[in-house]
This record gives structure tokens, C-alpha cells and sequence, in this order.
């Protein structure tokens, strides 16, 4: 089991998301709720602050990638093989709807084959309720450790 997934069984969503802040500080810019989080799947929350607008008064592009960063790279730790690491190698992104509202990222690795290396393209759709406002593509490269 991977030391994200264990960590966010043993710590419970809540404390999970305010220790991810800590490993990587720069998430903590969204103040991110890991709400579930398993091989395959993540689901990840942020509220809609000022903290994370743009000059439109709707949700940043950024703060939107950063989001699906988190839940992808979250999943791809949970889902990659024992002896294997990963990183952000790319990242295709699509903005569908304004972002006018809290956002939830889910990050969807079910149809991924999560045995192979090199580079896997990790889907994540964000909503705003049940409205699709952003779409990424990301590939992370995965290696044996």
C-alpha cells in the first residue's frame, strides 16, 4: 500500500488534507478537502474564496489545475505498483464552463492499466455541483523506483 493511501486511511480525510499542505506546500493554496481517496479514484474539494478568484469574480484556471494536480497525483500514488514512483510529466487542460461556484475534482483512474510504466494519462474532471467546468489530462511518468 502506498504511504499517501495508508496515510490518508490512518488520518482520516480531515487531517489528510491539512497535512498535505505540509508535504507539498504549494496545494495549500486552495486549501484543499481530500474527500476519498483509492486506487483508481480521488475526489478532492475546494470552496470558491477569494483566495482563489480571478478578475471575473469566477474560480482561477490555476487554482482549477492545481486541484486536478493533487487529485491525480493522490490517485497515481495509490494505484502505481509496490517499487514504483511518479511525476507530473504534462498536463492538458480544457476550461468547459465558468468555474462560479465550490469545486470538486475527481480524479477517475478505473479504465487506467495501472501495471505498466512510463507515461499514463491520468483523466480528472472538475464540477461545480453537478455542472462540468474543467477538464485535464495528465500525464504522469511512472518508473521502477
Amino acid at each position: 500500500m502506498s504511504q499517501m493511501l495508508q496515510m490518508f486511511q490512518q488520518a482520516g480525510a480531515a487531517q489528510f488534507s491539512a497535512m498535505i499542505g505540509q508535504v507539498a506546500p504549494y496545494f495549500a493554496s486552495i486549501a484543499p478537502q481530500m474527500v476519498e481517496l483509492r486506487p483508481g479514484y480521488a475526489e478532492v474539494h475546494f470552496a470558491k474564496r477569494r483566495e482563489v478568484l480571478n478578475h471575473i469574480g469566477t474560480v482561477h484556471a490555476i487554482a482549477l489545475c492545481n486541484a486536478a494536480e493533487l487529485a491525480a497525483g493522490s490517485m497515481t500514488d495509490a494505484s502505481i505498483a509496490p517499487g514504483c514512483r511518479w511525476i507530473p510529466k504534462a498536463m492538458t487542460v480544457q476550461y468547459l464552463a465558468k468555474a462560479d461556484g465550490d469545486i470538486r475534482a475527481v480524479a477517475d483512474g478505473s479504465e487506467v492499466d495501472w501495471s505498466q510504466t512510463g507515461d499514463i494519462m491520468v483523466p480528472v474532471m472538475a464540477y461545480v455541483g453537478e455542472k462540468p467546468v474543467f477538464r485535464a489530462e495528465i500525464t504522469m511518468y511512472v518508473s521502477q523506483a
